[in-house]
């Protein structure tokens, strides 16, 4: 799969034919990793409510951290407002230990925060004993190709170091390889259980089959999920992983 530019990434570049698929393929990752019975949920997805929302819908009840900088968007906060509770927080101290059954960590949150060791430990401590975590960062190879964008040579050889990468808007990313993720994640004192990349198919073979026939999306969608690229981080701009607590 070819680096998407990093003016395609918010979703409002041309692959909108590819973002309709990535959207899809996220949801559908999600439903299969939700837990079966009802649970209680934190997500600290960044209050879009979509992670929420759709946990919510499936039975469950969910802790939705928001970030206090950001405006919610009333629509999202009054659905499912039975099933969601909102927080405002910059971290999970108002959470005692091993007080939910799952947690979200999408919208690439852990790159985002920059002390993510941190913040990873802190979701193992209100995890209880069996309780899983999904996980997305951005990957080495996003990275490397914003950087090759801004013409950083020099800092394309440092792969084997954390890779923190400026953004034209001023914000920061930390992006990782499989082997760091797999480290985050283990050094938190959490079990792996699966790590990929988000997508396989590039966004030309997404755009070509879609651009035939609208309706081959659920058919896209099932071949993304039964591929098997386990740990291979030399495709896809973002990573996703399932953890649990043992």
């Amino acid at each position: 799969m070819l680096p998407i530019p990093a003016e395609e990434l918010n979703g409002s570049g041309t692959l909108g034919p590819y973002w309709t698929f990535y959207r899809a393929v996220a949801a559908e990752q999600l439903n299969r990793w939700l837990p079966g019975q009802p649970s209680v949920i934190l997500d600290l997805s960044g209050g879009r409510g979509r992670w929420s929302g759709q946990a919510a819908r499936a039975g469950h009840r969910v802790i939705e951290v928001l970030d206090f900088r950001r405006t919610v968007d009333g629509q999202s906060r009054l659905r499912d407002a039975d099933r969601v509770r909102h927080v405002r927080a910059d971290d999970l101290s108002f959470l005692p230990d091993a007080s939910v059954d799952a947690v979200l960590a999408e919208e690439r949150v852990m790159s985002i925060e920059l002390m993510a060791e941190s913040a990873m430990s802190d979701v193992a401590r209100v995890l209880r004993p069996g309780g899983r975590a999904l996980v997305c960062v951005d990957s080495l190879v996003l990275g490397m190709a914003i950087l090759a964008e801004q013409e950083q040579w020099q800092h394309l050889r440092q792969t084997g170091e954390v890779m923190l990468v400026p953004w034209p808007d001023g914000s920061i990313t930390r992006c990782f390889s499989s082997g760091q993720l797999r480290e985050l994640l283990m050094g938190a004192g959490l079990e792996v259980e699966w790590m990929r990349p988000r997508t396989v198919l590039s966004p030309s073979t997404v755009d070509h089959v879609l651009g035939s026939d609208a309706r081959a999306l659920n058919y896209l969608v099932r071949t993304e999920l039964e591929a098997h690229p386990d740990d291979d981080d030399t495709v896809g701009i973002h990573l996703v992983a399932s953890v649990r607590k043992g």
